[in-house]
């Protein structure tokens, strides 16, 4: 059954496959190994339409391994600014870094040497391996998963130590029978096709699929029980502050994060989680005094920022401050400093952190923010405190 599979997966992928930019449009020859590279930890749990652009512009500013290995950080996550799961972009750069100095700045063509560089796992290093060297490897993702899910009817949920065992070996069978092992690399493109275009998540189009007749969820009618999945859990919900904290001269108070942990090395306003017992103003202040060392006075609200992230769902509250006292510390971030409003851009921010942004720019206030003559007295939330 392997053989008939990879057969007809083979065939239809040449016929049915997508055209994107990180593949080779001839299809022949072997492609950029940081092309591939890039390209797979950019789709590692976000849409190709999505990645797209965000390929496209990586390309345009670190066309090279070399050329991302000398890039500052704060470059690098600049541009995977919005993309999310920043700790790929961290690991890129210092993968990176590593390949240069220990690899002569060419990615490794061993399994062994790819696994041991930052953020590349089973699945990354085999689809490295079979686009981008020509070796016989397989690659196991989450469309993957799905139609070798329906196709052999794997009644066990994802996720369990017993499934992904199974399906990596269903994986590397159908690798193992193909005739060439420059073949992996296409056979597993076109399970990732076919899990994109007809092997969908809700309602697959089994009457279009290549492996209508061999599949046997579909067979046996449970083609939309599979894969099993275990049900989510309700995520924890949490209250988080940030100031925009306005010095006298009418720049903002930015922090960086620490640059390992969630969205590590971005930057931010400050602000912290609401603790039990607090008022938002209240918990403001505490968190800028434990991470900055300073004092401020909460002013008006600007706006609150409904965000999920994979384990956890807040709202951002933001809101205008000033300082009282103090002169800001690294207490709890990696740097501060001092920048106007019409800078921000310099920097890499969150995606709440940038509607935040947004909101401060489509205010009435945004037109005195980006004049040369502006001054906190102009603002008009800040005639309170004149």
């Amino acid at each position: 059954m392997p053989t008939a599979l990879a057969a007809r997966l083979l065939m239809w992928g040449r016929d049915q496959g997508r055209s994107l930019p990180w593949r080779n449009p001839s299809g022949a020859g072997h492609r950029d190994p940081y092309q591939v590279w890039i390209s797979e930890i950019m789709l590692q749990q976000t849409q190709v339409n999505t990645v797209i652009p965000y390929y496209e512009r990586w390309l345009a500013r670190f066309p090279t391994l070399a050329a991302l290995a000398a890039a500052p950080l704060d470059d690098v996550l600049k541009c995977w600014e919005g993309l999310g799961y920043y700790a790929r972009a961290r690991n890129l750069h210092r993968a990176a870094q590593i390949v240069v100095a220990q690899h002569g700045g060419q990615l490794p063509t061993s399994r062994a040497a790819l696994a041991g560089l930052p953020g590349i796992g089973r699945y990354t290093a085999g689809a490295i391996l079979s686009l981008a060297f020509g070796q016989r490897a397989a690659a196991l993702e989450g469309n993957l998963k799905r139609v070798l899910s329906r196709v052999f009817d794997v009644d066990t949920p994802l996720g369990q130590a017993a499934t992904e065992a199974r399906l990596w070996h269903l994986s590397e069978e159908m690798v193992a029978a193909l005739a060439y092992d420059d073949q992996a690399g296409s056979l597993n493109e076109a399970l990732m096709d076919l899990g994109a275009a007809v092997c969908l998540p809700q309602n697959p189009t089994c009457l279009t699929c290549p492996l209508m007749g061999m599949c046997l969820a579909q067979a046996r009618g449970v083609q939309n029980a599979r894969p099993v999945r275990v049900p989510r859990k309700a995520l924890p919900y949490f209250d988080v502050t940030c100031g925009l904290i306005w010095g006298e001269d009418g720049r903002l108070l930015i922090a960086q994060r620490p640059p390992h942990g969630m969205l590590g090395g971005l930057w931010e306003f400050p602000g912290g989680k609401l603790e039990p017992g607090e008022s938002l103003p209240e918990c403001l202040q505490r968190e800028i005094m434990e991470e900055l060392g300073i004092a401020i006075e909460v002013g008006a609200k600007l706006t609150a920022v409904e965000h999920t992230y994979t384990h956890l769902r807040i709202t951002l509250h933001a809101f205008h401050c000033r300082v009282l006292h103090g002169e800001p510390q690294a207490l709890g971030v990696a740097d501060w400093v001092w920048a106007r409003p019409d800078e921000l851009d310099r920097y890499a921010f969150p995606v709440t952190d940038l509607k935040v942004i947004r909101a401060l720019r489509e205010g009435d206030a945004a037109a005195r923010l980006s004049s040369p003559k502006f001054a906190v007295e102009t603002v008009p939330w800040a005639a309170q405190w004149a």
